[in-house]
């Protein structure tokens, strides 16, 4: 099987539901002309034209409402943010239109629009560009979320996605758009809502997500030189969460470690800490324990980038310390 980028596997998703789909089409800010600030478009607009692959202005509230509109009318847009930070200034479309108009319409309309670019840090950017925002969306009824790295997830989700008949949140990561896997060239889809076990294991459970994966499975690799079994699980999707999946695991390793990017006060961590000691406690031979990024403002510095995020020493010494604590 091939091996390609995840920017090259987004843009096969796209590529592949616009020759299915006429409404399907792409805008954001430098996604034409420039080829994607990150390549994710590259070479689309001389496929498509200027009609489908729309270069806007600077402005993510106008053009982020102007794509909620054409959902409502029989369009399936791919609404592209250069950054998810900058989506704030969109927060409104987002929230109170996209996500609460099949509701508020009694189901008159629906909006089959998929909001997408990289989140999260992505090194020495600063406070203003180095949010994540999983967390945010998921807490929203109305909207999925998705957020992935990997290339074939990301492409059989982004299908998925576009295909949906309401509106998407996908969430990328900056520093992943190099990221290789294989990736098959025949078409295929990964159902919204349904995480993956990326390694098997006995001892502890590892939920993650995103970039946060990488760090997790290399925990899990070092935790394996001591004869520790780490079970890993891809979420995939924040919402809707799948529950299942975590329970089963924890029900066979007994204990469960979460990673994330997220800040920890409403963290995706604190919902699936509730959730699992809720349905699954009496399986539980250690309290669950997480690491997120650290409760303040992302920094300049570089060796203040470095303690802020989720990392694989404290990642390895937290799982230790699960495995050797009681209840």
């Amino acid at each position: 099987m091939r091996t390609i980028p995840l920017r090259q596997a987004l843009r096969e998703a796209m590529e592949e539901e616009m020759r299915r789909d006429n409404s399907v089409f792409l805008m954001g800010e430098e996604v034409a002309q420039y080829n994607g600030a990150y390549k994710v478009s590259q070479g689309m607009l001389d496929e498509f034209g200027d009609k489908r692959i729309i270069d806007t202005p600077i402005s993510e509230l106008g053009f982020t409402a102007i794509g909620v509109g054409a959902a409502m009318n029989n369009t399936r847009p791919i609404i592209e943010f250069m950054t998810w930070n900058f989506a704030e200034l969109a927060l409104d479309q987002i929230v109170n239109h996209a996500a609460k108009i099949l509701s508020m319409s009694g189901g008159q309309f629906s909006c089959p629009i998929v909001f997408r670019g990289p989140n999260g840090s992505a090194g020495q950017l600063g406070a203003q560009h180095s949010q994540a925002f999983e967390n945010w969306y998921a807490n929203v009824p109305g909207l999925k979320v998705i957020s992935t790295m990997n290339p074939y997830d990301a492409k059989g989700l982004l299908k998925s996605a576009i295909r949906d008949n309401d509106p998407v949140v996908f969430m990328e990561s900056e520093i992943a758009y190099g990221e290789m896997a294989e990736v098959p060239e025949e078409e295929y889809l990964i159902p919204i809502g349904k995480a993956d076990v990326k390694r098997n294991g006995t001892d502890v459970t590892i939920v993650s997500y995103n970039k946060m994966m990488k760090v997790a499975m290399t925990a899990a690799e070092e935790l394996a030189k001591e004869n520790i079994s780490a079970e890993v699980i891809d979420l995939r999707t924040i919402r809707p969460l799948d529950w299942q999946t975590i329970a089963e695991s924890v029900k066979k390793t007994n204990r469960l470690v979460i990673v994330e990017e997220q800040w920890p006060f409403g963290s995706v961590s604190s919902e699936i800490t509730y959730r699992i000691q809720k349905e699954v406690f009496d399986y539980l031979d250690a309290p669950i324990l997480r690491i997120c990024s650290a409760d303040t403002n992302m920094h300049y510095a570089s060796n203040l980038v470095a303690a802020h995020i989720p990392d694989v020493p404290r990642t390895v010494k937290l799982v230790k310390e699960v495995l050797y604590m009681k209840k």
